[in-house]
């Protein structure tokens, strides 16, 4: 470790903010410090917290840690999402404030139906945009009726009458969203102050990652837990800060020296992965950013390349460019797939670098897709999973009465619903009443009935039986690989079924490898980040990615395309005064690259059918004018491709050239 990292690992004399710039090696700082509590400084594992942003980062922490001290002597250690912490908390004391340790999680689109419902609408948008809004009041710690009080139009009004019906849905179905796992643990310690002191005590020391990218929520989370005393170590970069959309702020970092008037400050400025050329043009672009504590990016890495600046007459030429320089560079420098990264601003731009990747008959990876989890036929699985965990799940219900199917009509269904409505209890409960035989035929009835036994059935049998096996258990009960072929065609029904034995067989490891039952599991399942808990796909592959989704990651060989005007910075962004955050972007972009680093943009770009003339982005100009190698602008387009199509023929020729 250098100087600065040593201080930042031995420093346990008061809260410690280290400041940590790109490429800086703030992973490493955190897991030698977890491993200097243990060694030099007495702390149990069991009594350390290291809280992240994403499965991903909490694995390779964990087995960093695991590396360095042997799995016997990280045994207890918390290392995790904050979700993931926030769902351990409510799993033991939820019960305090009138949830059962069943509690069902809910993922975005389950909360898109219960909005939906409320509203009594098909508009999408408009579900969307209410629960943004309450995701919004939920991270600034604003219950219903204070988001009412303070309401000053109809609109508002409007969205916190919806927030209350949300709110009070979720309570019967004894569910919480996303933001429920970081707002109930605070609301349960600042109410219960004998299980804050319980959990304090546990978790003696945190370390907490990416501290820039915490909102309001979060960060109350970490100030009740590590006490007024502060024992605690926050690593971020306040130049990275690019999730405001989110309820993220980078003025927490600045709140701290406030929070906390002893607050140490430590910079690591010397950056492992970028040559000085990249460097220097990202210090230069963020210098224009107002900061509270000043940084400069530093490598021993060598010059390096100068950064290509390229011009393209359209998108389509643009994509066509951008494959061709991939393939040519990595025959040239006998390179990987792997090594090189397209990154861009929004998911819109991936299709016609897809196309022309396709086109070229070069293998790509697409990051921020759609999840595994919401495929059909997992979403149907798992739905099973959570109504054997909690019966009170009445959309887990209805998904698992119709899947397979059971001979649950909508009909059914909605008389069911009345009468559930009519006696205050859930759907499971209602099906099991003698009163709603005057409501449904004795074939109806029949069916419900015969869910609610093989329900009681399953839930049962799950408290004993381990996780692999009760997968393969309920699978076959349910008839789940016989239905899926008698729905699809068989190509399809194959690929679907193979989906299937994948999750259960990552399931089964990650229940085994944890510790953890079948039902524990289940509460995990659908926490956004869950998905980067699955291995990584290895293939060597062009990586697409945008910008957003591309944080945290390196590359030898970064393009970033679509550097104009209305795009990076976006218009929205533009209009809204948030080109701060923009500029952030396009340094998080620029600092992901290794070795090469190209940008590129276009004269003209197809917005629907008519094309539109746009300009280069604003931050290009921004940039280390020396180390910029402009091409493009001389030269006609067409030209180019002529002239890059018999450079690659020449190289085709050279590897197939028989001696």
């Amino acid at each position: 470790m250098n100087p600065e990292q040593q201080s930042a690992v031995h420093y346990l004399d008061g809260p410690l903010l280290v400041l940590a710039g790109a490429g800086s090696g703030k992973t490493r700082v955190i897991t030698q410090k977890i491993a200097y509590l243990i060694e030099k400084r007495g702390y149990g594992a069991e009594n350390i917290a290291a809280i992240t942003f994403t499965n991903r980062a909490a694995n390779e922490m964990q087995e960093r840690v695991t590396e360095l001290l042997g799995s016997d002597r990280t045994r207890g250690l918390t290392v995790s999402t904050f979700h993931s912490l926030g769902m351990q908390i409510l799993r033991r004391d939820a019960a305090r404030i009138g949830y059962k340790p069943g509690f069902s999680v809910f993922d975005s689109a389950d909360s898109l139906h219960v909005v939906s419902e409320i509203l009594k609408t098909t508009d999408i948008a408009l579900a969307k945009r209410v629960i943004v809004a309450i995701s919004r009041f939920k991270n600034a710690m604003i219950s219903p009726s204070a988001a009412g009080a303070c309401a000053e139009t109809e609109d508002e009004a409007f969205v916190a009458a919806c927030y209350q019906r949300y709110q009070d849905t979720f309570k019967a179905y004894q569910a919480m969203d996303f933001d429920d796992l970081i707002r109930l643990p605070v609301e349960l310690f600042e109410f219960s102050p004998e299980v804050l002191e319980r959990w304090s005590c546990k978790l003696r020391y945190l370390l907490i990652d990416e501290y820039q990218d915490t909102n309001s929520c979060q960060y109350r989370l970490i100030r009740l837990l590590s006490g007024s005393n502060g024992q605690f170590t926050a690593v971020g970069d306040d130049d990275q800060a690019i999730y405001a959309w989110r309820g993220a702020s980078a003025e927490h970092i600045q709140g701290l020296g406030q929070d906390y008037p002893s607050l140490k400050v430590i910079k690591l400025e010397q950056n492992y992965r970028s040559t000085a050329r990249i460097l220097r043009s990202a210090n230069r672009l963020i210098a224009n950013n107002p900061k509270v504590y000043e940084k400069k990016l530093w490598s021993d890495r060598g010059l390096g390349e100068p950064i290509d600046v390229l011009v393209a007459e359209n998108d389509e030429q643009e994509a066509e460019m951008i494959v061709r320089r991939i393939e040519l560079h990595r025959m040239t420098m006998h390179s990987s797939y792997s090594d090189y990264a397209i990154l861009y601003r929004g998911n819109h731009q991936a299709r016609i670098y897809e196309q022309s990747l396709r086109d070229a008959r070069i293998p790509y990876v697409l990051s921020g897709g759609n999840s595994f989890f919401d495929r059909m036929e997992i979403r149907g699985l798992v739905s099973w999973l959570r109504i054997l965990l909690n019966t009170e799940d009445n959309p887990a219900f209805i998904r698992a009465g119709t899947t397979p199917r059971r001979g649950i009509g909508t009909q059914t269904l909605e008389k069911l619903g009345e009468y559930a409505s009519e006696r205050g209890i859930s759907l499971f409960a209602a099906a099991s009443e003698a009163g709603l035989c005057e409501r449904l035929n004795e074939r109806q009835l029949g069916h419900l009935r015969q869910l609610v036994e093989v329900i009681t059935r399953l839930g049962q049998e799950s408290e004993t039986q381990s996780a692999a096996k009760m997968l393969n258990h309920l699978v076959e009960t349910i008839g789940y690989q016989a239905w899926l072929f008698e729905a699809a065609e068989q190509e399809r029904a194959r690929s679907q079924w193979k989906n299937v034995c994948e999750f259960m067989d990552w399931l089964g490891r990650k229940a085994e490898d944890s510790g953890k039952s079948l039902k524990e599991m289940t509460q995990t399942i659908t926490l956004a980040s869950l998905l980067e808990g699955r291995e990584e796909n290895t293939a060597d592959a062009v990586r697409l990615s945008t910008l957003h989704a591309a944080k945290g990651l390196e590359f030898a060989h970064v393009f970033m395309v679509g550097v104009e005007e209305g795009l990076l910075p976006h218009r929205e962004s533009v209009v809204e005064g948030r080109i701060e955050e923009e500029r952030r972007l396009m340094y998080v972009g620029i600092t992901r690259a290794q070795k090469t680093l190209t940008l590129s943009y276009c004269r003209k770009r197809r917005r629907a059918r008519d094309f539109i003339m746009v300009e280069p982005s604003r931050f290009i100009d921004e940039l280390h004018g020396e180390d910029l190698r402009h091409k493009g602008k001389t030269l006609p387009i067409e030209e180019q491709k002529i002239q890059a199509t018999s450079w690659l023929d020449k190289m085709h020729a050279m590897v197939n050239r028989k001696d």
